[in-house]
């Protein structure tokens, strides 16, 4: 039998009792301290290639509180809409601190990342005159490549089989593509691939770098172009469950460094930068859902219904995720009881844990679900008319930020024309 979790807690239940009398539960708390730690050990660990720099998945965690933390670790920004380009530019990001990686593009988002001096990151072949007419070529260019059945992927892997997945061009796609930018004047150039997420075995990372390595070397000895950088992408996956064990970023870096050496440098072709765009590793562990048990239900199952939902946190519901919960406040009580967890969206697979051995619940705890960090208040939703929760912050001297309000009901008729039926609603009713 599993035990709590609660190593990674970073707050008490005192604390929580406090916050929650200024801000209503369900709001997701992150940790400043533990994502500023995680944004600096990224960083050391490839602080042997030049130029080395994370590029935040802003689709992770898109509160530009969080991502002010992370620019100054010195971390750029991945986007891949416009709204994600403008917080990125309203943040002061400029040029190749931000890589633009989107797939079935419109033509105003290209033209804004071609406005910031992005890195423009091009999912498709086609896009190459879709991208010259909706904003011109600029003078770096980035590929993405698929390698297809020529890779395998852990099970669990949210993207799937590469063959299977949308993104991407094929190595032959890849080779023609980058005739074509050389034919058009482009000599700067850029390879991204993108074929894991969540992944805890290291060896894919290094292997994802050797694929990567041996492409730059083939590609630039067919078409004598130089290549600047090499992106490996995100995908570092974190320890949903107490059984798992982090990523060994330090064994990834060596592995990485040998290959470098042996096929970069050995070869001439450095210096080229290594890039990354993790998202879910730097902000993930640290931040959790709170939420409020307000009833109890004995039918086939026990269940125990919470005042958030699916609408605040969409992964166990939609890829059947586990997320580690904490009863606060029974942290050394037996796990004797087995429970739904479930919200109140009118679905059946609103539920954070089913069959979860849990200390027995009563309504009124405070339950804490781990790992939301990312992909969690990103991935919200107004379905049954859930209005989306707050997120706050707790600062490394422990004192709290509210960064998000949480919406309230005129929030969500806000975008309504309707004269014929005037919508008044009490604004001051939040979830």
């Amino acid at each position: 039998m599993l035990m709590n979790n609660n190593d990674d807690l970073f707050f008490t239940k005192s604390q929580l009792d406090r916050i929650i009398e200024k801000y209503p539960t369900p709001f997701h708390l992150y940790e400043e301290k533990g994502i500023r730690e995680n944004a600096r050990k990224l960083n050391k660990a490839f602080s042997w290639v030049t130029g080395f720099k994370n590029h935040f998945a802003v689709k992770a965690c898109p509160n530009p509180y969080i991502i002010k933390i992370l620019k100054e670790e010195g971390q750029g920004v991945d986007c891949s809409s416009l709204p994600e380009l403008l917080l990125a530019e309203k943040l002061g990001f400029r040029g190749e601190e931000i890589m633009f990686t989107s797939n079935d593009t419109p033509p105003e988002e290209f033209r804004k990342a071609f406005e910031l001096g992005a890195i423009i990151n091009l999912d498709d072949i086609t896009h190459i005159p879709f991208l010259e007419q909706s904003a011109g070529i600029p003078e770096l260019i980035c590929f993405r490549y698929n390698p297809g059945h020529l890779r395998k992927t852990s099970e669990g892997n949210v993207i799937g089989k590469p063959e299977e997945a949308k993104y991407g061009l094929t190595k032959n796609q890849l080779l023609e593509a980058y005739r074509i930018m050389k034919d058009k004047g482009v000599k700067r150039f850029g390879l991204h691939t993108m074929v894991a997420s969540n992944e805890l075995n290291p060896e894919a990372f290094v292997e994802t770098a050797r694929m990567l390595f041996n492409l730059v070397k083939e590609i630039s000895d067919t078409l004598n172009i130089r290549f600047e950088f090499v992106n490996l992408g995100g995908g570092i996956g974190i320890p949903y469950k107490p059984e798992q064990k982090e990523v060994d970023l330090n064994y990834v870096s060596k592995e990485i460094r040998n290959l470098y050496n042996d096929n970069i440098v050995t070869n001439n072709l450095s210096p080229l930068k290594i890039l990354m765009e993790n998202g879910r590793m730097v902000t993930g562990p640290h931040g959790y859902l709170i939420t409020k048990a307000i009833h109890t239900k004995s039918t086939y199952k026990e269940y125990i219904g919470v005042d958030a939902s699916m609408a605040n946190l969409m992964r166990p519901g939609m890829y059947g995720a586990y997320h580690h919960i904490t009863v606060m406040g029974k942290e050394e009580s037996p796990n004797d009881h087995t429970y739904d967890i479930v919200g109140s969206l009118c679905e059946n697979n609103d539920k954070f844990a089913i069959d979860r051995k849990l200390p027995k619940i009563n309504t009124g705890d405070i339950l804490a679900i781990h790992n939301t960090g990312a992909h969690g208040y990103a991935m919200g939703f107004n379905y049954n008319g859930k209005l989306r929760s707050a997120e706050i912050l707790m600062h490394e001297d422990g004192t709290v930020e509210l960064i998000r309000r949480a919406e309230t009901t005129s929030d969500y008729f806000a975008t309504l024309d309707f004269p014929e039926a005037s919508i008044r609603m009490n604004s001051e009713h939040t979830n």
